[in-house]
């Protein structure tokens, strides 16, 4: 089961081509089940990344919207939203979302939880986006331990482990990483352990999927850092063991990086 996470940078910088440098490299890729951040879409039945990604891959979808400030709106319609997406190449049987907490005036955050029926039986799949400020770890750890409880209120004992993807915007060594792995600190939720899948990656790949390398982030990056995730239970039956990972979306398409983040790629045994 091959897993991918990324953050798409909404409509950001050279959005249009970026949406075709996008959709060349998810299919290149050809993933089981994508977490996606940062996808804009229409709320009035047009315009929608998730969307057109999902008929070009020819893959299932659902994503859960959040408000863009006014002056996005003006500028990009009053109908567009901000949210998370997850594309699966078997069915959704059921999704539900959690708004996390925010200190106000912070734009708001969600996870997305989606049931997936694969052939081998269901897998509780998440994906969220967390407070981005680098002062706010504290904010991250009250979120994260709202997700915590969320994924242990949707696991089944006969299900695949479960997968939380993401851009955590955290680094490994961070308080709010350490405690949605559970294993390195008391679990935010009892029981949950979370394996990093990075753990199993060749040593000689590096991890930054926040890179001063990508044109995209240059000058803008205080620091290189890996910030997004897969993170998987704990084997069941040797379901959900990570083989491999690496990173993907670091090469232009057409002259064209992809996005300011690189996608994470895991492929777990099923």
């Amino acid at each position: 089961m091959r897993v991918v996470t990324w953050n798409l940078w909404w409509r950001h910088g050279p959005w249009q081509e970026r949406r075709k440098a996008i959709a060349a490299t998810l299919a290149e890729l050809a993933p089981d089940v994508c977490g996606l951040q940062e996808v804009w879409g229409s709320t009035e039945g047009g315009d929608h990344l998730a969307a057109e990604l999902a008929h070009h891959l020819g893959m299932h979808w659902c994503w859960a919207p959040l408000p863009i400030s006014p002056h996005r709106r003006a500028a990009h319609g009053e109908d567009m939203a901000i949210g998370n997406a997850v594309l699966s190449r078997w069915p959704i049987a059921a999704q539900a979302e959690l708004p996390l907490p925010v200190a106000d005036g912070e734009q708001p955050r969600v996870l997305l939880h989606a049931r997936i029926d694969t052939p081998d039986g269901a897998l509780p799949f998440f994906t969220t986006h967390l407070t981005h400020r680098p002062d706010a770890s504290g904010e991250r750890v009250a979120q994260v331990r709202a997700v915590a409880g969320f994924v242990a209120d949707h696991l089944d004992d006969r299900a695949f482990p479960p997968v939380v993807t993401g851009d955590l915007n955290a680094a490994p060594e961070s308080d709010e990483v350490r405690l949605i792995e559970g294993a390195l600190t008391a679990p935010a939720a009892p029981g949950l352990v979370l394996v990093d899948a990075w753990r199993y990656a060749d040593g000689n790949e590096p991890g930054i999927t926040w890179d001063r390398a990508n044109p995209h982030v240059g000058e803008l990056g205080l620091i290189d850092g890996r910030i997004d995730y897969i993170l998987v239970g704990l084997p069941r039956g040797g379901r959900g063991r990570v083989r491999s990972v690496i990173r993907a979306g670091t090469r232009p398409v057409d002259g064209v990086v992809p996005s300011d983040h690189y996608a994470v790629v895991a492929d777990l045994s099923d």
